[in-house]
């Protein structure tokens, strides 16, 4: 926009997705000498003083980010430099803030250090600068900051080591012209340019000769246009209430807060051309920069130019299968005609991948045809990959706008009801799930799931073994409500741990509870298992407050399948977690690694009950640990002796490579997850070498404890490999870097997985529901290309280990702490 030939352009703060980066400098003038009775009375400063070998003292710089009076962020500070005549950095800072969050008043305090003993540094002097100027235009280029001697920056609103000038001097206002010139705001020339810079030197030097002040020079990033302070929008309804404790409501009603802008609609039928739909081919410029934005995450919010450029060249895009999801975000499904092109270029597309059609079917897909898409393409699926997907395909029907007071109409529940009567294992999981999906949504969504049970089970009759299915799921509920009476009369007992024991057993046996011996019935979190009881002797209950039963059933072909029942807890975030190791650890056995992973099975059959597999022959490593003298390899070589094997420390090579493996998976899935709260007592292993962990009470970067380690690998762990320095923990390495580069590359798949959970309510997600997969995707890395990524990923499983020996002392004190709590 243009007025009076003066561009009006500029950016706005909440679009710049960077982090906000200041580069140091250098400092200029005469540091404060100390008289020589503080000299003389100061021990520190007198040894300094009698062995000074240079006239430049080491110094280094701290940067903290200030809002509101308060510290928003820890400081960073400069690496250490040495220093020949004058204090030159030239380092840039990176402050963990992106630009599009940061407050009005953000301030930078700056602090200058000198060391003044072995673990204690001084203030050489202070400063604070505000990021915004009066008109909230932030700043960029080069700056003086005047710095306050013996002090530190304050970052206060009304700051007491502000870097500006009260009188500015002339070199203040010749840096603001050279800022200007440096934006070219000011044009150049060449010949003047030269002797102008020559004066600036000058008037520079008699400055610094003149002046008895210290001061810094920062630089700060660019832009081609000023950029504006702008806060994150947010839809606000036509007619809302704010309530404050000292007034009265007050309303705000906008009729137009919902009505398009007139003129970017007519730009953007103008860009597209609606009568146009010619087959136009890139040049090579344009399909690079193509490429480029159907690489974008899922998360990726499309700009009006990239969706412009994607719906120029959308018949063009049909020969790529991973373009669909980016085309069908760029379409503005209110324009009837633009929407009736979209849905007639579909059947042009080349088939699309699962993981696609998974992020059609979410809430911000919400055409019918777009949907009807979708589960096409999901039935070229087979039923071992659709079990994968069922808990989040489920969980999409909530997206199929299935009214309140009518039947079912929806294709997704059309497709899974239909493939759940095809295989009875499929259709077992299916039912568990809508059965939780009653008991845990409210309102519409629970009344929904209420219908598509009642479609199942009707539809169910029209199978040649319908009947005997609904009995299946009839007996299986009441297997449930059996196993969850006894559990509650155990956790209200007062009873000792033995006699509670002695009473699940009674129960057991009693022939009215029809536990001990059960006509063939396949079990709710296993349906390929069939059981015919539960045997008492081998039942019992674990020791913790909420008293699980340990319950061994008796299967029909003789085998025992132990299992815990717990009551009294949302057990469907362990069940997310569950499900996607399940699936990783079929992604990486389709890349041949197998990492020897125990991906155990958890099914939610209620509001606060629930089934988990038990692996048999496992072991905390708190047990190990304590048992076998602090180590984890004499556990190892008990059940795993081969005394021709001494490279493998006397354990067969076999179980040796298990343990390296799985603990391999485990780190890089349980860092890619955010699993937090690990301590030895949810580390378990097998008698096999299996390393695998429970309990996933804490995801997404959450825990309950300071300093969490980056990856979950205590030193015991890499003790057990031959340390950090042996070529087993090579091995481990390598095996690190494969899963998450394998991983990686499926990130959309995940991404979209957990998209799909964001309104499930679990617990983790539900904290920041906006945030979640942005969580996982961080970790992904998705934005760095393959190489940084890598490098990025080997820095890290490096960290890690350095965390476990002395030096780095510090890391290592908190961690340790971390895994004794």
């Amino acid at each position: 926009m243009t007025t009076q030939d003066k561009d009006f352009t500029y950016f706005l703060t909440s679009e710049i997705d960077f982090k906000l980066k200041i580069k140091i400098l250098s400092l200029i003038g005469n540091l404060k000498e100390k008289s020589v009775v503080e000299i003389l009375k100061d021990p520190y400063l007198k040894y300094s003083f009698l062995n000074k070998v240079d006239e430049i003292p080491e110094l280094y710089i701290t940067c903290q980010l200030y809002s509101d009076n308060k510290p928003i962020l820890l400081p960073v500070q400069t690496s250490y430099t040495s220093f020949n005549l004058h204090w030159i950095w030239n380092q840039w800072l990176e402050i963990p803030i992106k630009y599009k969050n940061l407050p009005l008043n953000s301030q930078l305090n700056f602090t200058i250090w000198k060391a003044y003993s072995s673990n204690k540094s001084i203030p050489i002097g202070g400063s604070t600068f505000r990021l915004f100027s009066k008109n909230n235009i932030l700043k960029t280029g080069k700056h003086r900051l005047l710095i306050y001697p013996d002090i530190e920056g304050d970052g206060m609103d009304n700051s007491k080591t502000l870097s500006k000038n009260e009188n500015p001097t002339k070199m203040d206002n010749l840096n603001k012209l050279l800022r200007r010139y440096d934006r070219g705001d000011i044009p150049k020339n060449e010949w003047l340019d030269s002797i102008t810079f020559k004066k600036i030197d000058e008037i520079f030097l008699e400055d610094y000769i003149d002046s008895q002040n210290l001061y810094m020079y920062i630089d700060l990033p660019q832009f081609d246009f000023p950029v504006l302070y702008n806060e994150k929008k947010y839809s606000i309804p036509p007619s809302v209430s704010f309530v404050s404790k000292t007034h009265q409501i007050v309303k705000i009603v906008d009729p137009e807060s919902f009505r398009e802008n007139l003129v970017e609609e007519k730009h953007r039928k103008l860009v597209r051309g609606h009568c146009l739909n010619i087959d136009i081919k890139p040049n090579a410029k344009i399909r690079d920069e193509l490429q480029k934005i159907l690489k974008y995450p899922p998360t990726h919010v499309l700009s009006s130019e990239e969706k412009n450029l994607l719906w120029k060249f959308r018949n063009y895009l049909t020969r790529d299968k991973k373009a669909v999801t980016k085309f069908l975000k760029c379409v503005m499904w209110t324009d009837a005609n633009e929407a009736k092109q979209a849905v007639d270029l579909l059947v042009k597309w080349n088939d699309i991948d699962v993981e696609d059609a998974l992020e059609l079917l979410g809430k911000d897909f919400q055409n019918v045809n777009v949907r009807r898409y979708a589960v096409l393409q999901l039935k070229k699926a087979n039923d071992e990959d659709l079990q994968l997907y069922l808990l989040q395909l489920v969980q999409a029907l909530k997206f199929e706008n299935i009214e309140k007071d009518q039947g079912v109409e929806s294709t997704l529940a059309d497709f899974l009801v239909q493939r759940s009567i095809n295989n009875p294992i499929l259709g077992n999981s299916f039912y568990w799930y809508l059965v939780v999906g009653v008991e845990y949504e409210q309102g519409d969504y629970s009344k929904m799931y209420g219908k598509i049970i009642y479609q199942f089970l009707t539809s169910l009759l029209e199978a040649p073994d319908g009947f005997q299915r609904r009995e299946i799921f009839r007996r299986q509920g009441e297997l449930i409500d059996n196993l969850k009476f006894i559990s509650n009369e155990i956790r209200i007992s007062k009873e000792s741990k033995a006699k509670k024991v002695e009473l699940l057993r009674a129960y057991i046996n009693d022939p009215k509870n029809g536990l001990a011996d059960i006509s063939p019935l396949p079990l709710p979190i296993d349906a390929t298992i069939e059981v015919t009881g539960i045997i008492a002797e081998k039942s019992s209950i674990f020791s913790s407050s909420l008293m699980p039963l340990r319950l061994t059933f008796r299967c029909i072909d003789g085998r025992e399948y132990p299992v815990m029942f717990k009551n009294g807890d949302d057990l469907r975030q362990d069940q997310l977690v569950m499900q996607i190791i399940t699936l990783m650890d079929q992604l990486l056995k389709k890349e041949n690694l197998d990492l020897k992973l125990t991906p155990y099975k958890v099914l939610p059959t209620g509001l606060d009950h629930g089934l988990i597999q038990f692996v048999p022959n496992s072991y905390s490593l708190a047990t190990i640990i304590s048992e076998y003298n602090n180590s984890i390899q004499p556990f190892l070589r008990k059940f795993n002796p081969d005394d021709t094997s001494p490279g493998t420390y006397n354990i067969r090579a076999g179980a040796m490579d298990t343990y390296i493996k799985s603990c391999a998976g485990y780190c890089v899935i349980s860092y890619l997850l955010g699993v937090g709260d690990r301590h030895l007592d949810n580390l378990l292993m097998t008698t096999s070498g299996n390393i695998f962990h429970v309990d996933f009470g804490y995801i997404l970067g959450r825990d309950p404890k300071p300093f969490p380690p980056p990856m979950k690998l205590c030193k015991e762990m890499v003790e057990a490999m031959g340390g950090a320095s042996s070529p087993h923990y090579q091995c481990f390495s390598s095996f690190c870097f494969s899963t998450f580069s394998i991983l990686r590359k499926n990130s959309n798949l995940i991404l979209n997985l957990f998209g799909l959970m964001v309104d499930a309510n679990i617990k983790d997600i539900a904290i920041e529901p906006d945030k979640a997969v942005m969580k996982v995707q961080e970790r992904f890395q998705v934005n760095l290309p393959e190489e940084q990524a890598n490098q990025f990923f080997k820095t890290l499983i490096k960290d890690s280990v350095n965390a476990l020996f002395p030096q780095m002392i510090e890391k290592i004190h908190q961690w340790a702490q971390y895994w004794r709590k």
